[in-house]
C-alpha cells in the first residue's frame, strides 16, 4: 500500500495541476477574445482625417471606436493642493482619520477610520494630437468622471502620526480613545498625459468632437496610455495565463508519468 500511485497526495496533486492547467486555459481563452475584440476596434487620433472619416459617417457619428490623445483642459486647468507646479483636469482628493478605541471585552486597542471624505472635482478638457504645436481638431469628453477608468495618478500621500504627551495620555486613558494618524491622498489626471478614451464620437460644427458613452450600452472609459500600449497590456495578461495553464499542465503530465512508470516498474519486479 506504500504504492507512490496509491499516495493520496500525488494523486491531489495530479488532480489539481490539471484542474488549474483547465482554469488558467479559460481564462486565457476568454483574455485572448477580449484582445481579439478590442483589436477590431477603429483607433483614431485627433486630426484631419477624423473629422473626414465623422463627416462622411452617417449623421457624423461614429457609434464605438477609440480615440488616442494628450490631455488639455478647455479652460483654467485644476491646481494641485499638495503639490507645487502640478495641474490636471481631474481631480480627487480623500482625507481619513485613524483612531484607536478601548476595548474592555478583549483588553485591547481598536482601530478604526472615521471622519472619511473624498472630494471630486473636474474641469472640461479634450484630447489633442500630441504632433501638433498648435491643435486644430479637438475631442471633448464628455462626463468624465462616468466613464470607468484608473486614469488619475497619485501626487500626493502622506501619513500624519498624532504625537502624545503627558495631558493626551492621561485623557485617552479617561475617554477610551486615541488619534492615531491623519492619512492624505490626492490624485490627478494631469495635464499632458497620454489618454485613450473609448466610447462614441460626435462631430459639432467643423473641427469640435465631442466623446461621450455609447447609445449602445457598450463600455465607456478612459486609459491612461496609447492605443498600442492598452492593447499590449492585455496581450500581457493573456499571455500569462496561457505560460500558467502550460506549466500546471505540464507538472500534472509529469508526475503522471512519474506515478505510471513507477507502477509498471514495481509490477515487473513483483513478477520477477
Amino acid at each position: 500500500m506504500s504504492d507512490l500511485s496509491l499516495n493520496p497526495l500525488v494523486l491531489i496533486g495530479i488532480g489539481s495541476s490539471f484542474a488549474f492547467s483547465g482554469l488558467f486555459y479559460n481564462l486565457y481563452q476568454k483574455k485572448r477574445q477580449e484582445v481579439d475584440e478590442l483589436k477590431k476596434i477603429p483607433s483614431f487620433r485627433p486630426d484631419q482625417h477624423l473629422v473626414k472619416v465623422l463627416k462622411a459617417s452617417r449623421h457624423s457619428r461614429l457609434q464605438y471606436v477609440a480615440v488616442e490623445g494628450v490631455v488639455q483642459p478647455d479652460g483654467e486647468p485644476l491646481a494641485s493642493r499638495f503639490k507645487p507646479r502640478c495641474f490636471g483636469v481631474i481631480q480627487k482628493i480623500m482625507m481619513q482619520e485613524k483612531w484607536k478605541y478601548w476595548n474592555s471585552v478583549s483588553n485591547s486597542w481598536i482601530e478604526k477610520t472615521t471622519n472619511k471624505t473624498e472630494t471630486n472635482n473636474f474641469v472640461p478638457f479634450s484630447l489633442v494630437s500630441s504632433e501638433s504645436y498648435i491643435p486644430d481638431v479637438y475631442v471633448k469628453v464628455q462626463d468624465p468622471l462616468e466613464a470607468s477608468s484608473g486614469i488619475l495618478e497619485t501626487v500626493h500621500h502622506r501619513i500624519r502620526r498624532a504625537e502624545e504627551g503627558l495631558v493626551e495620555i492621561a485623557v485617552q486613558g479617561l475617554t477610551g480613545e486615541k488619534p492615531v494618524a491623519l492619512e492624505e491622498v490626492e490624485k490627478l489626471l494631469r495635464v499632458g498625459t497620454t489618454v485613450t478614451g473609448f466610447g462614441e464620437l460626435v462631430l459639432e460644427g467643423d473641427q469640435v468632437i465631442r466623446l461621450q458613452a455609447p447609445k449602445d450600452g457598450r463600455k465607456y472609459f478612459l486609459t491612461p496610455t496609447d492605443h498600442k500600449g492598452f492593447i499590449g497590456q492585455h496581450e500581457g495578461v493573456a499571455k500569462m495565463w496561457q505560460s500558467l495553464s502550460a506549466i500546471t499542465g505540464i507538472t500534472g503530465a509529469a508526475i503522471l508519468t512519474t506515478v505510471v512508470y513507477s507502477y509498471f516498474e514495481k509490477k515487473d519486479d513483483r513478477s520477477e
